[in-house]
Parts: structure tokens; C-alpha cells; sequence
């Protein structure tokens, strides 16, 4: 592999504008497949297997109405509302395109407010949010009125972006200025990671045509491919760097930095990909593919490290420098601050270990009391239409009516829905249960509950399970937005294990096979599950305990996403494998070549020191930008990454690598007999000049 890079950044560096012509051509061909073939994203309710899903499907097949996404129009006027005016509104939304039919508006007992529900042909997934958002606002227009918008059609549509994307990327651009000093260097990471994300959202774009991706997909992808992406090239850079300072010629220094930062960037991308795959054992359809389309923009970011990063090095040359390295002044590589530390925390590792685990575990703590749930409107912005309509809602008909619950009864188990009714409105928590409605064809039956509380209330989820321990004996099932959010949480608790176990143990052994250790993967792993148990504390902390919830733009505090655990996890066991990897092939590097077990860790630390504190800081930033970002599961996943990176950057890199490291002295680099002859080597041989040692060994 080293060889195959090492004559790929060689080739890249001495023809450079082949392959930039090559990466244009990518974008070009990828834009417009996007612009002529691209499909619209959509969120997907599906939950199979789920009790929500089964009364979904029974009521599907007996009642057509409800087979279809649904909108809800709120009319709120300043005196008591025109009801023909109303009931007006709700002829044009009952005209429009897709529309099954339209429920008769509920008057609120002030009669300043009157709720119209609307039910589409088709699922969400196959509308059109935005340009069916647009005609339900012109058409439920009533004079004298306001009216907001809630339900699923407008919850799919996408809120405008770019301010995050924006702020982390000059922010990058600022730490890269600072750790080089040259606009160029500077630069050149940015230009990479942005191409790279220019024909991985692309892809996205065209994968939504095939199958459903999320709305939050695309921003997920840019803000992991941004931080990432500038990272690997930014890796690539500093090796190349050093070997100018070594003397080599331009095309030398950039296949030799093909060849072993390069090599690190490959296995660092494979571990976040493999990492993302593990999502596909989360239960959900929307996890799969997340995991792909992050998993493109990933690939494409890192792909454009390795080739064209080459190439536009071969172009800049020594102007990576700064000035006065050009003149002959020396390129800093080792940082010497680093190395005293790491000789510091090595001469008395277990304090330092002792130390680093009881911060990491107070950080960590608040995990204990983590709720987690999905968001809903009322965790969006006030100025959001479907929070204004929520608020509305909740202010003319309850909390409950935000996310009523609906019974689906089979009749052919011979059912009594009257009496269900009748027990169910005697139920705790129920404010009010409608009277049940048969379907047309006599086998199914349907009732509405509406509960005492919003969707995000803590007493919500026993509720739906008192109810469908009643109905379940007679044939019964509950779904409804609030039922749906138990069953999500419930799911994704129960799929946690299975994700945690894949992501750990595809990265082991990819480490494995790099290393050739057996402490190395072990200890990698318990890290970054350090690490991901503090990002978990302080996003409970700041989101559920509401510690920072004015800060992040929320009114109130809210439940941790139940989609942030999975998605955290599998990034930030990625991500920090980046850091791993780099860090551990240098100190690799140097134990082969002195067979010092503790110097090793200082010199490597001491050469990598500065390059992870800058990738670090890039991460941060970017991840940070998008606490700014208008939905509560990107808000979260900013902050905890951001976190996360910075945890791993600091106590893990700092302090837990070299005091473990000391503690475990050769025995770092120990792997067995039998499994050292099976296992294949991929580690480089010392590099030599001409980049013929660079090949496969073992």
C-alpha cells in the first residue's frame, strides 16, 4: 500500500494539472448529475417491527384516508375568527394537489383559533415538502388572520444553511494561517476538503434519488467531511513539510509524504467509514443512510487527500514554507514543550492515569440521568412556523393536542370499542378520548387520545404503555407522533449494544492489522469510549439539564435526540481513530527504529504534537459552528463532537497515551506467536530514499 501511494503522490506532484483536470472533470460531472438527477430529501417514519408501525399499517388498510403524510394549519385571529372565512381556507387546501381531504376545522372554545388537519395521498417521502408547503400557505390564507404551519409536511422542509459551514471553515482557515504562516499552506486544506465535499454532496444528492435520505443528512455529512477532510490534508501537508526541511526535492518529499502520512490518512478513513457502517445495525432506515451518505462525503474528502493534495503540492512547492524557512531558516517539527510533558507524565504514569480517569468520569457522570427522545417543534427556533403552531396549539387545546395519540383496534378479535373508549378516557394522564369511528369495511376501528402532556414530557412514555396494555389484549395498537418517539427510544436503547460492539470491533481490528498489537487496539478502544461517555455527560448537562440551552439559541431544556447516541458514537469513534492512527504510526516509527518503548512515545508525541493540536482546533471549530445550526440533532451532535475532539486532543493524547504507554513499556507492541504468523503486515518498512522499501512486509 505505502509503495502504491508513494508512486501515486509521485506521479500527482510531477503532472499535477492531469489530475487536477481530473478532480474538476469529477465535480463538474458530479454537479450535474445532482442538478439533472438529484431526488429530494425526506425524512422516513418507518419503524419496523414496532407497535406504532403495525397500528400505522392496520389503519393504512382500513382507513385510505390515513394512509398519507398529514399537515396541520393553525389560524389564530386577534378577535373571534370568521368561520366561514375558515371554513373557506379549508375548501382551497381540500383543491390542492395531493390532498386525500381535509378535516372539518376544530373551533378553540375562545374561538380565536381553529385547527384544519390535513391528510396527503402519498407519504411524505414521496412529496415534494417545500413546493407542497408553499401551496398549503397560500391557499389556508385568511384575512384578519395568521396561520402556522405543523405535522409532517412542513417538519420535512429543510431550514436554509451556510452560517455554520461558513464559521468553521474561516475559523480553519484562521488556525491553519496561525500553525503555518503562509496563505498558501493555509490554503491548500481548505481547497482539498471543499472539493472533496463538492463531489461528496453531490452524491448525496443523487443517492436521494434511489432512496430516502433525511433532511439532516447533507448537514451531518458536510460538518463530519469539512472536519475531517481538512484534517487528513493537513496530515499530508506536515509530513511533506518536514521532509522539505530534510532536504528533499518537491516531488521526492511529496510521494515520500504519500506514502506515510498518506498511509495514516488511508486507515484513518477506513476506520470512520467502517465506524459509520456500524449505524446499519441501529434498527432504523434513516441510520443506513445516514451512514452512506456520510460515509460518501468521508470517501470522496479523503480520496482528494491522497491525490489531489499531491498534485497541488507539487504546484506550490517550497512556498508551503514561511519565508524565512525558504531563506534556510529550520522548519519546527518536534515540539520540545510536547516532549517534556510526555517525558513528565512518563517518569510517574500512574497519578497522571489516576488523574485523567477521575476527570473524564466527572465529565462523563451525567450520562447516568441521560433521557434520551427524539426533538419536536417545540424545540425549534420561535421563529419557526411549526414551533408557532405548536405554541398555538398548545395554548387553545392543551399540551396533548401537539401529540395526540391514535388507537387502532382489529375488530376481528372481537374488540368492543365503546368500552375501549371508556377505559382508556378513565386512564391517568388522558385528558380526553374521541368517540371511536369503524372503518368503511366494518374490520377495524379508530380511535384519537389525546394525553395531558406534551410529546417531550417525561410522564408521556408510561402513558402509552398504560394504554397499550389495555388494548393490546383485544387486538389493539397505538401509533401517533408520541407513540412513535416511545418506540424510537425504546429501539434505539435496545440497538445501542449491537452498534457499540460493531463500531468497537471493526476498529480493533483494524488496528490490528496496522499495529500488530494487541494493546494498542484495547487501549484505543476504552479511550475513545471515554471520550464518547464525557461528550455524552456534557451534552446532557447543557441540553436536557438546560445548563446551556439560552446559550444554543432553545427556549428550554430538551431531551437528548435519540438519534444523537447512535450517530455520536460511530462518528466519534471514527473520528478520534484519526488521532490514533497518526499519532501511534509515528511512535511506531520510532520504536523501530530505536526500540526505546518510552522514548518512543515522547519523540512521537513530540513530532505530532503540534500537527494534532491544529487538527484539533480545526475539528473544534468546525464542529462548534454548527451549534448555530437551526435543528436541535445537529445543535447536539456540534457540541458533543466538538467535545469529544477536544477531550481527545488534551487528557487522551497528553496524558492517558503516555502514562498507559509508559505502564505497558514493550509490552505495547506484544502480539502473539500464532496470531503474528496469520496475521499480514501493512506497516511500512523504513523509508528510504528512493521509496523501494515502501511496500508490504510479513
Amino acid at each position: 500500500m505505502s509503495r502504491l501511494l508513494y508512486r501515486l503522490g509521485g506521479s500527482a506532484a510531477r503532472r499535477p494539472w492531469r489530475m487536477i483536470g481530473l478532480w474538476l472533470a469529477a465535480v463538474a460531472v458530479f454537479s450535474g448529475l445532482a442538478a439533472g438527477f438529484g431526488g429530494a430529501l425526506h425524512d422516513d417514519y418507518t419503524l419496523e417491527g414496532t407497535g406504532s408501525q403495525q397500528a400505522t399499517d392496520l389503519l393504512r388498510e382500513h382507513f385510505p384516508l390515513m394512509a398519507g403524510a398529514d399537515a396541520r394549519v393553525v389560524v389564530r385571529g386577534d378577535g373571534p375568527l370568521d368561520t366561514a372565512a375558515v371554513a373557506a381556507a379549508g375548501t382551497r387546501i381540500a383543491g390542492l394537489p395531493r390532498v386525500a381531504g381535509v378535516e372539518d376545522p376544530r373551533m378553540s372554545a375562545d374561538g380565536r383559533t381553529a385547527l384544519i388537519t390535513v391528510r396527503y395521498d402519498r407519504a411524505v417521502t414521496e412529496l415534494a415538502p417545500k413546493k407542497d408547503l408553499a401551496l398549503l400557505e397560500e391557499a389556508a390564507r385568511v384575512p384578519g388572520a395568521r396561520s402556522e404551519f405543523g405535522g409532517q409536511v412542513p417538519e420535512n422542509v429543510s431550514a436554509p444553511g451556510g452560517l455554520s459551514e461558513a464559521l468553521g471553515v474561516t475559523a480553519a482557515l484562521v488556525v491553519l494561517f496561525l500553525a503555518f504562516g503562509s496563505v498558501i499552506a493555509a490554503g491548500l486544506p481548505l481547497a482539498v476538503a471543499l472539493t472533496g465535499l463538492g463531489v461528496g454532496v453531490s452524491g448525496i444528492t443523487v443517492l436521494a434519488a434511489f432512496i430516502d435520505v433525511s433532511t439532516t443528512t447533507p448537514t451531518l455529512a458536510v460538518m463530519i467531511g469539512l472536519g475531517v477532510g481538512i484534517d487528513y490534508a493537513l496530515f499530508v501537508l506536515t509530513r511533506f513539510r518536514e521532509n522539505l526541511a530534510e532536504g528533499m526535492a518537491v516531488p521526492e518529499a511529496v510521494a515520500s509524504a504519500a506514502a506515510t502520512a498518506g498511509r495514516s490518512v488511508l486507515f484513518a478513513g477506513l476506520t470512520v467509514l467502517f465506524a459509520l457502517c456500524g449505524l446499519a445495525f441501529a434498527g432504523l432506515p434513516v441510520f443506513v443512510t445516514m451512514g452512506y451518505a456520510t460515509g460518501l462525503v468521508v470517501a470522496a474528502t479523503m480520496a482528494s487527500a491522497l491525490t489531489l493534495l499531491p498534485a497541488l503540492l507539487g504546484l506550490a512547492g517550497r512556498r508551503v514554507l514561511r519565508r524565512r524557512e525558504r531563506r534556510g531558516a529550520a522548519v519546527a517539527v518536534a515540539s520540545p514543550r510536547i516532549a517534556a510533558w510526555a517525558a513528565r507524565v512518563g517518569r510517574r504514569p500512574l497519578p497522571w492515569l489516576l488523574a485523567a480517569l477521575t476527570l473524564l468520569l466527572a465529565l462523563a457522570a451525567p450520562t447516568l440521568a441521560l433521557r434520551n427522545w427524539p426533538s419536536d417543534a417545540s424545540s425549534e427556533p420561535t421563529s419557526a412556523t411549526v414551533r408557532q403552531a405548536y405554541d398555538l396549539i398548545a395554548d387553545a387545546y392543551g399540551p396533548g393536542a401537539n401529540g395526540p395519540l391514535v388507537v387502532a383496534l382489529d375488530l376481528g378479535e372481537g374488540a368492543d370499542p365503546a368500552a375501549v373508549r371508556d377505559r382508556l378516557a378513565g386512564l391517568p394522564g388522558v385528558a380526553a378520548a374521541a368517540e371511536p369511528v369503524v372503518s368503511p369495511d366494518g374490520a377495524a376501528a379508530a380511535l384519537t387520545v389525546i394525553p395531558r402532556f406534551g410529546p417531550q414530557d417525561e410522564r408521556v412514555a408510561p402513558l402509552v404503555d398504560a394504554i397499550r396494555a389495555q388494548v393490546r389484549p383485544e387486538g389493539g395498537e397505538v401509533t401517533g407522533l408520541t407513540a412513535a418517539y416511545r418506540d424510537i427510544s425504546e429501539l434505539i436503547m435496545d440497538r445501542l449494544p449491537v452498534v457499540v460492539l460493531v463500531v468497537v470491533g471493526t476498529s480493533c481490528a483494524l488496528l490490528l492489522l496496522v499495529f500488530r498489537s494487541i494493546a494498542v487496539p484495547l487501549k484505543a478502544a476504552v479511550m475513545n469510549l471515554l471520550s464518547v461517555g464525557a461528550a455524552y455527560g456534557v451534552v446532557t448537562a447543557l441540553f436536557q439539564w438546560g445548563w446551556g440551552a439560552s446559550a444554543l439559541g432553545l427556549p428550554h431544556g430538551v431531551p437528548v435526540s435519540s438519534y444523537v447516541l447512535p450517530l455520536m458514537f460511530a462518528v466519534l469513534f471514527g473520528v478520534s481513530m484519526d488521532y490514533e492512527v497518526f499519532l501511534l504510526s509515528r511512535v511506531r516509527e520510532e520504536y523501530e527504529r530505536t526500540g526505546d518503548a518510552r522514548g518512543s512515545v515522547v519523540a512521537g508525541l513530540a513530532s505530532t504534537g503540534r500537527i494534532i493540536t491544529s487538527a484539533a482546533l480545526i475539528m473544534i471549530a468546525v464542529f462548534a459552528g454548527f451549534m448555530l445550526d437551526p435543528a436541535v440533532l445537529i445543535k447536539q451532535m456540534g457540541v458533543g463532537l466538538a467535545v469529544a475532539v477536544a477531550v481527545d486532543a488534551t487528557l487522551v493524547r497528553l496524558v492517558l497515551v503516555p502514562a498507559t504507554m509508559a505502564l505497558l513499556g514493550r509490552a505495547n507492541w506484544w502480539l502473539p506467536g500464532p496470531l503474528a504468523r496469520v496475521l499480514p503486515a501493512v506497516r511500512p518498512r523504513a523509508a528510504e530514499k528512493d521509496g523501494d522499501a515502501l511496500e508490504l512486509v510479513g
